[in-house]
């Protein structure tokens, strides 16, 4: 007698280098998946035919993948409308939303990845670009949206016991079903990471990342001016609240020290950070610190804001100060160009080691199999 296979899908209109963190996320999480067998049937949803193959590049899955091309921007009213019947049509057994963005009408057992709640606690004008009459009904949604995929979800992954705790802090019936899962490093991270000389290092810092005011950029480019000889290289795939930033850096008088790159691919960064004095990750609130384990693997210090979150994450392996005092930054930053560079990045690598996709995707299986028991 047969079984049945089960049908696992995966909403991947997030995936790739086109949405930042949830995007990298999310095509680690299937390129893994497919790696291994397992008992499932992969049904994948994508934007478009580009975005496709782009994730699934080079990755042998004939047979045990279905890719499904749905047209349908996320965050949007039509992805309340047409998702449920996407979904629908292909009589999923579970599917896995890698964010908060379950459609209301969707009916089906789902698995979300909740990677923080930081808009439940930074709201106003200051951290969106958009006029009031616009924010405050998306805001809104947004909450509401947030709140049912929690409330619905048979499990809800996370990266860090700090978004687990600030889950139950504003959900506390659902700490049962909550999993913690860090996410990983890519290999190419490691590769030609030996520690450079103190000669070859330039004195540059390097922050990637989006630009909401959150990310306390500007802390940065205001301690610039205490530290004459250097520059910041800002590499960002969105251009979101970029025109704002750079307006500080005109009113600061650091445009000849402050670069806007863009989008840079993994192995131009990989460079970028080769040379670097530090990366520098002055954040607020995070729900993991992806950016500063690459840093290490690439054998770069990382200078981190004092929060809880990149303390679970980077634990001593790396530089931190107060997130929004310019003098602390100056000291760590001193610290940083004059550390004994051996001595500290070949423990912070071999730590970095222990973040692997691989592993969140055998984690992630498991999360599966329970949900599909329930």
């Amino acid at each position: 007698m047969s079984q049945t296979i089960s049908r696992v899908g995966i909403d991947c209109r997030l995936a790739g280098q086109r949405h930042a963190g949830i995007g990298r996320y999310t095509e680690h999480l299937v390129r893994e998946l497919l790696q291994r067998q397992t008992p499932y049937r992969w049904v994948l949803f994508f934007s478009d035919q580009e975005q496709a193959d782009q994730v699934l590049a080079n990755v042998s899955y004939e047979g045990t993948v279905e890719v499904v091309l749905a047209p349908v921007q996320h965050y949007s009213l039509g992805e309340q409308l047409q998702m449920p019947s996407i979904f629908n049509q292909q009589r999923l057994d579970i599917l896995h939303i890698p964010h908060f963005n379950v459609p209301f009408m969707y009916s089906g057992k789902v698995v979300v990845t909740i990677h923080d709640l930081l808009w439940h606690e930074y709201r106003g004008s200051a951290v969106t670009t958009l006029p009031k009459w616009q924010y405050w009904p998306k805001y809104v949604m947004y909450r509401l949206t947030a709140s049912h995929a929690i409330r619905k979800a048979a499990a809800i992954i996370v990266p860090t016991q700090t978004v687990a705790k600030q889950v139950a802090r504003y959900y506390p019936e659902t700490v049962a079903k909550t999993v913690v899962i860090a996410e990983g490093v890519a290999p190419h991270f490691f590769e030609k990471s030996s520690i450079p000389t103190p000669k070859a290092v330039q004195k540059y810092f390097v922050y990637l990342g989006s630009l909401y005011p959150h990310k306390n950029v500007t802390t940065v480019i205001q301690a610039l001016r205490e530290l004459p000889e250097y520059s910041l290289k800002v590499v960002s795939s969105r251009s979101a609240f970029q025109q704002r930033l750079a307006a500080f850096v005109s009113e600061q008088k650091l445009t000849d020290r402050v670069e806007f790159m863009g989008y840079q691919s993994d192995e131009k960064v990989r460079a970028l950070l080769g040379e670097a004095t530090a990366l520098v990750q002055p954040s607020l609130s995070e729900g993991f610190g992806l950016t500063g384990l690459e840093a290490m693997a690439a054998g770069t210090p990382v200078i981190a804001s004092d929060i809880p979150v990149f303390r679970e994450v980077y634990q001593h392996h790396a530089l931190f100060f107060s997130p929004q005092d310019t003098a602390s930054f100056v000291q760590a930053a001193q610290t940083a160009a004059t550390m004994d560079r051996q001595k500290h990045l070949k423990a912070a690598q071999t730590y970095a080691k222990q973040f692997q996709w691989s592993k969140m995707a055998e984690s992630t299986l498991k999360v599966y199999a329970n949900a599909l028991a329930l």
